[in-house]
């Protein structure tokens, strides 16, 4: 596993196309931070740690108006980084998807990054 949150968003996809429920996966502060933000943003009912190991335990949203990932696409690599200035944030296709950035002020949503006027690493685009 050399890229945690690329291994992350690949098991949430395949997750989501396969109609699971829920999944587990090896937690981090970071894995758990951008859980966080997805959670926020509907792609994730819920996300906990384990009660045992290096786990976490990832809630799938169900029901037929449940977001569903359709794509995901990883913008900063472990070979090359792309840092944005809170101006420079655009929407994700029209606004129909987010954009995951790590902040000084922590993991954020493109949205919640241009609300509060800070710039960062784009992890990554989900719609």
């Amino acid at each position: 596993m050399q890229d945690p949150i690329s291994d992350f968003l690949n098991t949430l996809k395949m997750a989501s196309r396969q109609g699971l429920e829920s999944f587990t996966f090896p937690h981090s502060k970071m894995i758990m931070s951008v859980a966080a933000v997805l959670e926020k943003k509907g792609y994730i009912a819920s996300s906990r740690k384990a009660k045992k190991g290096y786990a976490m335990e990832v809630t799938l949203p169900t029901g037929e108006n449940a977001l569903r990932v359709s794509s995901v696409k990883r913008v900063s690599k472990l070979s090359k980084r792309l840092y944005k200035k809170a101006r420079d944030i655009r929407p994700v296709r029209n606004g129909s998807g987010t954009a995951v950035l790590s902040t000084p002020k922590g993991v954020l949503s493109d949205t919640d990054a241009r609300a509060a006027k800070v710039g960062g690493e784009v992890l990554f685009e989900i719609w």
